[in-house]
């Protein structure tokens, strides 16, 4: 079973593609339908409440056709426009839901979790908040780990758990280029990390690190150092992560190429299901 997973950055504009980034985002979205992989989890859509226009419909489905899409998009008291989730099937779960975990302020209405339930397990699809400039989120940040640690534990007694998304978080030195000068950058915090811990050891794995424990990768470059892609001065902060009762089920995991694009890498991961 297939499964890919990527923070977009806006749906419109790889739907739209009328800048030169926006056609290197197309061709990505291109490269991934061609996979044709079982699920297909997208991060930070930025769609409007009511959701994907004629023309956004009409692409979808001539590059994904036959595709099932649940989606949370931003809803009021959150920001328009804002996050957002959706994941492509190519089965129908037995069930779907849009999880409320109780997370601080309206971090629960910004569309970041997408839960669907299948006989064997549970696939979900994540946008963690981040911190921001001046750490002013941290704290919220911290509660919304705590809740949805508990929420995925939860889950976990009932059936195997994959999760997928981009979890703004690099969990160790390793996972990104400069460490020393992001030590208390969001994202490389000593919460942030903590928790990204407490999350493995309540048994999950973080299935990319568990394949390849010493090698050097990144998923996100930043868009606004215009070098750091050229540099490889990336971080790695999208994930694949699964219940431990699942490891022996993994078969291979990576990222997908995207050429001069920076910001996010699409990650993938297979297993026997």
């Amino acid at each position: 079973m297939n499964f890919i997973s990527w923070n977009i950055d806006s749906l419109n504009a790889a739907i739209q593609h009328k800048s030169p980034r926006g056609e290197l985002t197309y061709k990505t979205l291109e490269k991934i339908a061609a996979a044709k992989p079982d699920f297909f989890s997208i991060q930070e859509t930025k769609l409007p409440e009511n959701g994907l226009n004629k023309k956004q419909d009409e692409v979808l489905e001539e590059l994904f056709p036959n595709y099932l899409r649940f989606v949370k998009n931003s809803t009021p008291p959150a920001k328009k426009g804002y996050a957002g989730v959706m994941t492509l099937a190519k089965e129908a779960p037995i069930s779907y839901d849009k999880p409320v975990i109780d997370a601080p302020g309206t971090m629960d209405q910004e569309g970041r979790i997408v839960t669907l339930e299948y006989p064997d397990f549970y696939l979900l699809n994540v946008y963690t908040p981040n911190s921001g400039d001046g750490l002013r989120r941290l704290p919220a940040r911290g509660k919304w780990d705590d809740q949805f640690r508990h929420y995925i534990s939860d889950l976990s007694e009932r059936k195997i758990v994959i999760f997928s998304g981009d979890l703004n978080v690099a969990h160790e030195e390793i996972d990104l280029k400069n460490s020393s000068s992001n030590h208390n950058s969001a994202g490389f915090t000593d919460q942030e990390r903590e928790k990204f811990s407490r999350l493995l050891s309540a048994g999950f794995i973080d299935t990319w690190r568990l394949q390849h424990p010493k090698e050097i990768a990144y998923s996100w470059w930043s868009q606004r150092n215009r070098l750091a892609k050229t540099n490889n001065a990336g971080w790695r902060i999208d994930y694949y992560i699964v219940s431990n009762s699942a490891k022996e089920k993994i078969v291979k995991t990576g990222m997908i190429d995207t050429g001069t694009r920076a910001d996010h890498a699409p990650i993938y991961l297979q297993m026997k299901l």
